[in-house]
């Protein structure tokens, strides 16, 4: 199954005054820093961000996105602070609105072989060299970049400052949602479609009931707790 082919496919969504829930009194990211940055030659400009490195099962995806400076669509914000539906609504728009998207995913084989940080690492990578436009300038999410080819920033709590990384937040996010909702189809029981790999109750449950599953990262130490490999200290 091509799982992330999946992810930008028949892409339609609720209407646009569905609600999402933000929070209004929160500073929100904007295009400042953007067109600082446009304007003094760097141009195109990717914002860069993850989904999934918590996480004990399911892979980490990373997302590249060259929004628009013409066309930027309403709605973008950390992807933390919009609730499925909001994301879902504003994923439509930045696909709508003509940006450049690409991603990156690092599988659990990569994630347990390299560990979560050059895994993630690895799929911005990836994300960027998949754009069809390069940028010059590429600004990501917290405090490590990879090695690319072009300029990279990094921005703490990027994705709460900057549209571009807010819109990237945005994109890994559904398309890791998405996945693990389809994954959910060929690994039943574990709840995948709802807790999407996290630590949840409901998951550390299925994990006593079902075991572990090729999804699990085995290099976390929840999942080496379930196969019986270390112990909890007495």
């Amino acid at each position: 199954m091509d799982i992330a082919a999946c992810c930008f496919d028949s892409i339609k969504g609720p209407p646009d005054d569905f609600h999402m829930k933000i929070h209004d009194s929160r500073i929100k990211p904007t295009f400042e820093l953007e067109a600082t940055e446009l304007a003094l030659g760097r141009h195109p400009i990717a914002g860069i961000d993850e989904a999934g490195r918590g996480p004990w099962a399911g892979p980490v995806v990373a997302a590249a996105v060259i929004l628009d400076p013409d066309n930027i669509p309403t709605g973008i914000d950390d992807s933390k602070v919009l609730d499925e539906d909001g994301r879902e609504i504003v994923f439509c728009r930045i696909v709508e609105s003509g940006a450049i998207i690409a991603t990156g995913i690092a599988d659990v084989g990569r994630i347990d072989r390299d560990n979560i940080l050059n895994a993630t690492l690895w799929a911005m990578s990836e994300a960027i060299r998949s754009l069809t436009m390069k940028p010059k300038l590429a600004i990501v999410d917290g405090n490590r970049a990879p090695r690319l080819a072009c300029e990279t920033r990094t921005i703490i709590k990027g994705d709460a400052k900057c549209l571009s990384i807010a819109a990237a937040s945005i994109v890994a996010k559904v398309t890791r949602d998405r996945m693990m909702i389809a994954l959910e189809r060929e690994y039943p029981g574990y709840g995948f479609g709802r807790h999407k790999g996290y630590g949840t109750p409901e998951h550390k449950e299925a994990l006593a009931r079902l075991g572990v599953c090729p999804l699990h990262r085995r290099s976390f130490r929840p999942i080496q707790l379930a196969l019986g490999l270390i112990e909890e200290p007495a």
